[in-house]
């Protein structure tokens, strides 16, 4: 039996994600010490997980043969506190990718269409497609989302407005004003996403929770996976007008977010010295990769997250050469001649840059 016989028409030609390589693979492929391979390829944490978030994660290890409280009461009580939002305002999604994925189910379908940036998040596409909706990218002059021209890209089948601040891959950002004035723009039959994934790196970053306020059609998705460290748990949340949030509600699986995970996320918000250290580990080696490009001279894209993109003569065979002596980097299929190498600790960002030198010796 032909099993694509009786398939959906539009998952024949659905892409599949391609996530960063993990060590595992890497050291089995090349014949490496995982011990040895630095991972920079998918914006994680290098210092690891909230130390706080750990100890509650094992302790929470005990209560598994339940099922998790579906509602995340603690989680929702202590977050809609800490953001100053009400509980029923909040969604919660195994990742922030999750929470993008209820949106599609919700508010996409075919014969409309969603707006994103050509080097937005690629997720913003797949989930698009997944719905049977249409993709509308637009253009990023200097690897900066064109507000002007995403809101010229608006017709009445949008239904959708993706936007990552700061963007992931490019790592460039706009001001809380710039957002706030572009969303103010669009119609009010169009939800305006604005994923806020990397938005603890930024000091300070863009708050349209007044607009939320205001009645503005707007979603903000954030995750655990990134300064928190807790990427393995899967936890993000979006934060949103109640009625949006309701209908998201709907569409979420039950227990989407583990025990385990539940507890971490709790605990990690009140892990103020270790976002105090990452933020300044993020800081340090922004500047340590940038002037280790600079040196090479290297194009990179000034970055606000925890990643940097930087221009190399083939990505996809920098990338082959830094896998096998140990560095994990991103190549990227729309840009060929770029990799993102996510913030490393310091030892890893300079064994990067060891690599990237060995990389352009070997052209010679």
């Amino acid at each position: 039996m032909d099993a694509a016989r009786f398939a959906q028409p539009h998952i024949l030609n659905q892409p599949v994600y391609q996530p960063g390589k993990p060590i595992a693979q890497v050291a089995r492929e090349f014949g490496l010490d995982p011990a040895g391979i630095d991972k920079l390829a998918s914006n994680e944490n290098p210092l690891g997980p909230s130390p706080k978030a750990l100890a509650a994660a094992a302790a929470a290890l005990r209560g598994v043969n339940l099922y998790p409280d579906g509602s995340c009461w603690d989680l929702t009580g202590k977050l809609a506190a800490r953001l100053q939002v009400g509980c029923d305002q909040l969604v919660f999604g195994n990742g922030s990718s999750e929470v993008l994925e209820l949106v599609a189910h919700v508010f996409l379908g075919a014969g409309t269409e969603a707006v994103m940036g050509v080097h937005g998040f690629v997720m913003y596409r797949l989930i698009t497609l997944l719905m049977g909706a249409q993709p509308v990218e637009v253009a990023m002059p200097g690897f900066r989302h064109d507000l002007a021209a995403m809101r010229a890209a608006v017709t009445p089948r949008t239904r959708v407005m993706f936007l990552a601040s700061p963007n992931n891959p490019t790592g460039t950002a706009h001001t809380g004003t710039e957002l706030a004035d572009f969303a103010r723009s669009l119609p009010e039959d169009v939800l305006f996403v604005l994923d806020e994934a990397y938005a603890e790196y930024q000091e300070p970053a863009p708050d349209l929770r007044p607009l939320i306020a205001g009645g503005r059609p707007v979603l903000c998705t954030r995750t655990f996976s990134k300064i928190y460290g807790l990427a393995g748990l899967r936890v993000g949340y979006g934060y949103t007008r109640p009625d949006i949030a309701a209908l998201l509600q709907r569409a979420r699986a039950p227990f989407n977010i583990n025990t385990v995970a539940q507890a971490a996320a709790v605990a990690a918000l009140d892990d103020a010295e270790f976002m105090r250290r990452s933020r300044e580990n993020n800081r340090a080696g922004l500047q340590q990769l940038a002037a280790g490009f600079r040196a090479l001279g290297l194009e990179y894209v000034p970055s606000e997250a925890n990643f940097i993109l930087v221009r190399v003569p083939d990505g996809a065979k920098a990338f082959g050469f830094l896998q096998a002596r140990g560095t994990i980097v991103r190549p990227f299929g729309n840009l060929p001649d770029h990799v993102r190498i996510t913030v490393g600790t310091s030892g890893q960002n300079e064994r990067c840059l060891a690599n990237l030198r060995a990389w352009f010796a070997s052209r010679a």
